[in-house]
């Protein structure tokens, strides 16, 4: 599972719609807005933001990572992976199906 803050809701559905579109995510959830508070170049900073859980694998991480950083507007988007302990099988089986490959 990757946490990914969007600037905005277009960017949001463009992210969603392309990682899934490419098989580097089996689905990405478009979170309500949230206010983030952070330190960005020496500054104390104020936005509000648009979160999205995306599933993938493991094996695609790297691909996807790539992809992210590339479609994200910011200079240094917030990409972090998140290990899933457990789920219904079923559940994890749907992803795994939904990925390519790392191999393409």
């Amino acid at each position: 599972m990757i946490v990914c803050n969007a600037p905005d809701a277009e960017a949001a559905e463009r992210i969603a719609t392309t990682l899934v579109a490419e098989q580097l995510a089996a689905c990405v959830n478009i979170l309500a807005p949230c206010r983030s508070v952070y330190r960005w170049q020496g500054e104390v900073e104020r936005a509000e933001e648009i979160p999205l859980l995306i599933k993938t694998r493991a094996d695609a991480y790297p691909q996807l990572e790539a992809r992210l950083a590339a479609l994200h507007p910011y200079d240094v988007p917030e990409i972090v992976a998140l290990p899933v302990a457990r789920g219904l099988p079923s559940y994890l089986t749907w992803v795994s199906d939904s990925v390519i490959s790392s191999g393409g």
